[in-house]
């Protein structure tokens, strides 16, 4: 990150369908509620959800500047929108974030980025929301960021990012295909090489008989904003990437946070984002040079 200059993010959820959104759009025009700020140089992003037992589960990355790794919090909401639990759930010994959450034959797994341990890691929901088991047996041999499974014409579809370098991690859309979600899994290649709107953002979903993958837009900055690409050709097993519609934050949230939007992720009824603000100032810099001094 530049010097003096800190991303602030911010999660939200906006009460309709993605796919709604998607044949709109534009995400004006329906209600917002923003998750909590979490205090002073904290925030949230990379919001994916999942509804059970009439409440909404969201998961995030929970990042303090003071510290040098990301954590996986949830945040649960009943159907008022009233926040009603908060708490950590998932920390390892290195960067946790984009905890991509969804459900298959009868369980509840998460699949976060964590390129910063040399590998992909699979999670199980052992007691679901707040415990988490490695699943042993997948089988992911690439150090993938924002890595993104979908389920479709019968096999598993895994869109994600190389953890390479730093213009690859931000404009590289690799795509992998497995029978079964453990895998093993087949590396494809390259589809994308594009800052506009390559790396994963978000969850893939079927619209009016299309599938659409949000992705970030990098250009200007990281996480400046989402464009969907249309991806063909799955049932034949030859993928397709076409760029698609480019989606802005809602305006009411761009008031505040005008400088960047980098997740959109369908839970049910209504689609999880983050927007960024960036602050300008020497705080975020004296906190690392004290971190890495041991002085707190």
């Amino acid at each position: 990150m530049p010097f003096l200059r800190t991303d602030h993010w911010r999660c939200a959820i906006i009460h309709a369908p993605l796919a709604d959104l998607i044949r709109a759009g534009s995400l004006n025009g329906f209600e917002v509620t923003t998750l909590p700020d979490i205090g002073d140089h904290r925030f949230l992003a990379d919001p994916f959800g999942l509804w059970r037992d009439g409440k909404l589960h969201i998961f995030a990355e929970a990042f303090d500047y003071r510290a040098p790794k990301g954590t996986i919090d949830v945040l649960v909401y009943d159907r008022t929108g009233k926040l009603i639990q908060q708490q950590p759930v998932l920390r390892e010994d290195w960067h946790l974030s984009y905890p991509y959450v969804f459900e298959h034959g009868g369980e509840t797994y998460m699949l976060p980025e964590a390129s910063a341990s040399g590998r992909l890691t699979l999670y199980r929901a052992k007691a679901f929301p707040l415990e988490w088991e490695k699943v042993e047996a997948f089988d992911f041999r690439e150090a993938a960021i924002d890595a993104t499974p979908f389920h479709y014409a019968e096999r598993w579809w895994m869109f994600w990012t190389p953890a390479g370098t730093r213009d690859e991690r931000q404009s590289a859309l690799h795509i992998s295909v497995a029978d079964s979600l453990t895998g093993p899994w087949t590396h494809l290649g390259l589809f994308l090489s594009d800052r506009a709107g390559a790396r994963p953002g978000g969850t893939p979903v079927v619209v009016d008989g299309e599938l659409f993958l949000p992705t970030q837009d990098c250009r200007d900055t990281y996480g400046q904003g989402i464009r969907l690409l249309k991806i063909e050709g799955l049932e034949r097993g030859l993928p397709k990437v076409t760029p698609s519609d480019v989606l802005d934050a809602p305006a009411v949230l761009r008031r505040r946070f005008p400088d960047g939007f980098h997740t959109l992720s369908a839970a049910g009824q209504v689609t999880l984002v983050d927007v960024k603000r960036v602050g300008i100032g020497p705080r975020r810099d004296f906190m690392n040079v004290k971190r890495r001094l041991g002085l707190g």
